[in-house]
């Protein structure tokens, strides 16, 4: 079987996806353009080679619709001649684009392929897609008669199922701060990103973070309807030991062996091992879990052969149960900060993760990195790469 190997990736540092965010003023297209164009730089590989490009979107409505990969690899320049197609797996968007790259390679479909991300927040608000629209149908409610809840509110019924306490939360929240802050400082970033519009760092890290200023924070999602409907919470989920909303895009390139080598490229890492999995659509984001064990299945090893893992922190309380279940070191997770202070641009989240445990995996001399997203609906995506 033919391998797929990543030789390069890169993103844009992630900005706030807010009116007075960095990226605000400029399209998601061209957000999305500026990693194609950067990717093709760094490799300098000839464009018109790229079988396709693969890129994950979840915000699919104006600004980021009509196949938005296709506009953005027109706007960074590549011929007509190449295609580009965009997937929708939630949060695990652009890490579905990548397994799906990488199965194309093995199944000798593709030789050379992007997968890529974009989400523009600024631009297209979270859950604009389904405004005033039931997304679900009557059949599903129908299958859920209690209903479907927010993901805030999952991430609440998650922390009350895995007893995790506020103060858990917020330590976590504070120590992602800490990571992201030092990975910055250390330089550890410098090498995979490509600067836009003059912002030379993650927006949102906040680099004075501590316990006690986010146990001043108010409960982000308690409400009088949803303490009627969940009466026994103790709720604990703030905006401070939550991912924010985030404007950023990130590009991965994958070849086959022969392909790299014919090109003079010099692979970085091989992807190993991919699986996804549903799990329950109301606790939503603990697909993480089984699809965690379901990837090391697959590739035959345990969690304790996995030296790095990338995490995704939609919610403080989505990683602490996902510890809870498996036992992994904290110390091996998310090692330069996580989506609680980084960002979750959405789309681009899943490349974005690896992009960072790339780089990681090779700065600490790793062999296996493990990435996990969860994804709403009950989803979640796991990937395991080599690094070569």
């Amino acid at each position: 079987m033919t391998n797929a190997v990543i030789v390069d990736a890169v993103r844009t540092p992630v900005a706030k996806g807010k009116p007075n965010g960095a990226y605000a003023q400029i399209h998601p297209v061209d957000l999305h353009s500026h990693v194609l164009r950067a990717l093709i730089d760094r490799t300098g590989i000839d464009p018109a080679q790229v079988d396709d490009v693969i890129s994950g979107a979840v915000g699919q409505v104006g600004e980021q619709s009509g196949d938005t990969a296709r506009w953005a690899l027109l706007g960074a320049g590549f011929p007509e001649s190449v295609p580009g197609v965009t997937v929708d797996r939630q949060c695990g968007s652009s890490q579905q684009a990548l397994h799906f790259a990488a199965q194309g390679v093995m199944a000798g479909a593709y030789d050379l392929v992007i997968a890529s991300g974009i989400e523009s927040m600024s631009h297209v608000p979270i859950g604009s897609q389904s405004i005033g629209k039931d997304f679900a149908g009557p059949s599903v409610t129908a299958r859920y008669r209690n209903g479907l809840v927010p993901q805030g509110i999952s991430a609440e019924l998650i922390a009350d199922k895995w007893n995790l306490s506020r103060r858990e939360l917020d330590e976590f929240a504070a120590e992602s701060h800490r990571r992201a802050a030092a990975a910055w400082k250390d330089g550890h970033f410098d090498s995979q990103v490509a600067i836009v519009n003059g912002l030379t760092i993650d927006e949102t890290i906040r680099p004075d973070t501590t316990v006690e200023t986010l146990a001043g924070l108010r409960l982000a999602f308690k409400s009088d309807y949803w303490v009627r409907r969940y009466p026994q919470l103790e709720w604990k989920v703030t905006a401070g030991n939550s991912s924010p909303v985030n404007d950023g895009s990130a590009a991965i390139l994958v070849a086959s062996e022969s392909t790299a080598s014919r090109l003079g490229l010099a692979p970085r890492a091989r992807v190993h091992s991919f699986a996804v999995t549903g799990d329950d659509p109301v606790l939503m984001l603990t697909g993480i879990i089984p699809a965690t064990r379901k990837v090391l299945d697959r590739a035959g090893l345990t969690a304790d052969d996995i030296d790095l893992f990338e995490v995704n922190e939609a919610f403080a309380s989505v990683v602490l149960a996902w510890h809870k279940e498996l036992g992994v070191p904290l110390d091996k997770v998310n090692v330069d900060g996580g989506a609680t202070a980084i960002g979750h641009p959405l789309g681009a989240s899943g490349a974005r993760l690896m992009t960072t445990l790339l780089n990681a995996l090779e700065r600490t001399g790793g062999r296996y990195g493990l990435q996990v997203m969860c994804e709403a609906g009950g989803q979640a995506n796991a990937t395991i790469i080599e690094r070569l």
